[in-house]
């Protein structure tokens, strides 16, 4: 099994009581790429996932974390 990479996206921005349309407005980018991140079918760049961590007020490594056999 490959190594990869989970998230908490949807609950830190419930949590912060922001919609997938108001937190990509203010990333700058669209609502489905919010979808796509939070449903793990996209892997967002380290752009996007630092400024994700900084619209939710939040470290980057509560956002996302990686698992699988290479990791410890």
């Amino acid at each position: 099994m490959a190594d990869r990479l989970t998230n908490c996206l949807r609950e830190a921005r419930e949590a912060a009581g922001l919609t997938q349309a108001e937190l990509a407005v203010r990333i700058g980018v669209s609502r489905k790429t919010i979808n796509t991140v939070e449903n793990g079918v996209f892997v967002p760049s380290t752009v996007i996932a630092l400024k994700l961590a900084a619209a939710l007020g939040t470290p980057v490594e509560t956002l996302f974390a990686l698992v699988g056999p290479g990791v410890e």
